[in-house]
């Protein structure tokens, strides 16, 4: 990973605006790079790229490997000429996505544009798509999990029939064959979509910038990971999950958080070398130039849920594999320039682990002041390899958490900063950027001065979450300035 101070924005793509419902990878997401670069910031983070399973959440995916196609630009395909322009959707700018409306729109379009593709003579285009399927191990598997989804209806694979369900080798082969039009579609869409990104990591490298990606721990049940790779997970004989992965009570929650994700088995893992977690993160290093692993203390040791159980409130500590595991990627694939997202319960175990590993931890300022001086969070007490936040995607607004709190916690905050109320978003901003921390990251809505209104999730409740989006004309020339100012005071931007 960098040694140098940088700094920069978080903002997942599906957030960019534009006329089409949800952001994409099209120009607005190259514009945005611009703005980066404009305002001196030299890290895009992002969430989770995966195509989202329940409640349009990145961090609970039809897959770890694949992409989202509602990211895919409908403009570069008309371009392309596998849409007409007079095809494409307008839809109204709106600082919220209405998911629903846009899958009923865009999943149509980019059916019609992948048979139109496919119905194309022998050419150059054609040539790249089907190199990307040889060089890709897990499209295949990705592609058939989709088109039975499809083909059952959405049920979940642990639904479907027992010889598919456990992934009769001969079974599978006949549906590949049944619903081979199906396949082809979801192909096409993961080669777009990975055509649509290498294009703009290369556009944002080329501009100086790294991108960071978010790996949750956890995967989906309903997924092609699981179904894939049943004999890793903890699973009964029905593919039912024994016990599942959450979190005890904590700040977000007071019974905690039930994700539902299985969880691994990792003496499997083990026997076999840890070989899914090492094709996994080779695969997001293929996309990513560093990789935020969400939720690091469960490799330590993670809260195990019986499946039954309805809330987090009951469960217990285990222990995960710990240092073994990251040996093992780093013996595959040399320096991992990984985030340790070290929030939540944490241990000595698990400091100790993240030390060992040497990956940065995150210091979150919303959390700064809550205790006395020694609070971690606090910005006197960061040290260099930490990455600080103001907030994350999982936080209110800056904005939005300061106005939340009583007359005697804002005066504190204000006293700490020496910070008029109005100007407490600013302030905080800046103590990120001086920070001693190695990296510092600020959410778009926090450069904003955004209210609650511009919250991205609140986590434990599963509606009306992940839809927060630009509206057009974000970032003035004075945000460009004001940002690269802070940047190149406290030596985290160079001019050269």
């Amino acid at each position: 990973m960098s040694n140098e101070r940088r700094s920069g924005i978080l903002l997942h793509p599906t957030s960019l605006p534009g006329n089409r419902g949800i952001g994409t990878l099209g120009a607005e997401a190259l514009l945005f790079a611009d703005f980066l670069a404009a305002a001196g910031q030299t890290l895009w983070q992002v969430l989770p790229l995966a195509p989202p399973g329940c409640g349009n959440s990145p961090y609970s995916a039809f897959s770890a490997f694949a992409g989202n196609p509602l990211l895919i630009d409908l403009d570069i395909l008309a371009d392309e000429g596998d849409l007409d322009p007079l095809e494409l959707p307008a839809f109204a700018s709106s600082e919220r996505i209405d998911f629903t409306a846009v899958e009923k729109v865009k999943l149509p379009l980019l059916r019609k544009a992948a048979e139109r593709f496919f119905s194309l003579p022998e050419n150059e285009r054609l040539h790249d798509f089907w190199r990307f399927c040889d060089s890709t191990f897990w499209l295949h598997d990705y592609a058939l999990f989709g088109a039975l989804k499809a083909h059952f209806d959405g049920k979940p694979w642990n639904k479907w029939p027992e010889k598919l369900r456990k992934r009769d080798l001969a079974e599978c082969g006949c549906f590949s064959a049944l619903l081979g039009s199906e396949i082809g579609f979801q192909k096409y869409m993961q080669w777009q979509f990975s055509r649509q990104w290498q294009r703009v990591k290369s556009y944002a490298n080329g501009r100086g910038i790294l991108l960071i990606g978010d790996a949750p721990i956890f995967v989906a049940h309903d997924s092609a990971d699981v179904w894939c790779n049943q004999h890793i997970f903890n699973l009964d004989d029905n593919g039912i999950p024994i016990n599942v992965a959450g979190v005890p009570p904590d700040y977000f929650s007071r019974t905690g958080q039930r994700w539902g994700n299985p969880l691994y088995r990792w003496d499997v893992l083990a026997a076999d070398g840890y070989g899914w977690w090492i094709a996994r993160l080779k695969n997001d290093f293929a996309i990513y130039d560093i990789l935020r692993i969400d939720h690091f203390r469960g490799f330590e040791s993670h809260w195990e849920i019986p499946a039954r159980e309805k809330t987090a409130i009951n469960g217990s500590w285990v222990k995960g594999p710990g240092y073994e595991l990251f040996e093992a990627l780093k013996g595959a694939m040399g320096e991992l320039p990984l985030i340790a997202e070290d929030l939540g319960v944490i241990t000595p175990e698990v400091e100790q682990l993240r030390d060992r590993c040497g990956f940065p931890g995150m210091r979150i300022l919303q959390f700064a002041f809550d205790s006395g001086a020694d609070n971690a969070y606090l910005p006197h007490n960061h040290s260099y390899n930490s990455i600080v936040y103001t907030g994350t995607h999982d936080n209110d607004t800056t904005k939005g958490w300061f106005d939340s709190l009583d007359n005697g916690q804002r005066q504190h905050i204000c006293e700490y900063l020496n910070s008029a109320e109005e100007g407490v978003v600013d302030s905080l901003v800046r103590a990120a950027i001086a920070s001693v921390a190695r990296f510092a990251i600020i959410p778009m809505q926090d450069i904003l001065k955004l209210p609650a209104s511009g919250r991205m999730n609140i986590p434990g409740v599963a509606d009306n979450n992940w839809g927060w989006r630009l509206l057009p004309g974000y970032g003035d020339e004075a945000d460009h300035s004001r940002l690269k100012e802070l940047s190149i005071l406290y030596n985290r931007f160079s001019q050269q």
